[in-house]
């Protein structure tokens, strides 16, 4: 079983940064999703257990950076230039495969979110 728990949510202005971590065991394949009030899930990234492939959707593309520090145990998602469309709440998931997704449905297990407010 792989517990997941977020941290490193808040309340930011347009153009700032924000840190999230995910506790994570194991090596596997992660990913971070959002989703808002009447959406569907959305992907936002992910990086294999290697760490040697990352995938990002376009929305986010050359602004966020998934990582991994396996000392820690931790998965990141680094948020810069944040934007008032990147407010939701922000799920990491990991997937049994060394392969990344960019479907939730291909995702094992998840935390429980943090809320990101970016404030125009």
């Amino acid at each position: 079983q792989v517990q997941l728990k977020e941290s490193g949510g808040g309340l930011v202005q347009a153009g700032g940064s924000l840190r999230l971590s995910c506790a994570a065991s194991g090596r596997t394949t992660m990913g971070w999703f959002r989703q808002t009030p009447g959406k569907e899930r959305e992907f936002v990234a992910a990086l294999s257990g290697s760490s040697d492939n990352a995938h990002y959707a376009d929305s986010v593309r050359g602004r966020f950076t998934i990582s991994r520090d396996n000392a820690k145990n931790t998965v990141y998602l680094q948020m810069n230039s944040l934007k008032p469309e990147d407010t939701a709440v922000y799920y990491c998931a990991a997937r049994n495969s060394i392969f990344t997704s960019t479907s939730a449905s291909a995702y094992n297990y998840w935390g429980q979110g943090t809320q990101v407010t970016v404030s125009s």
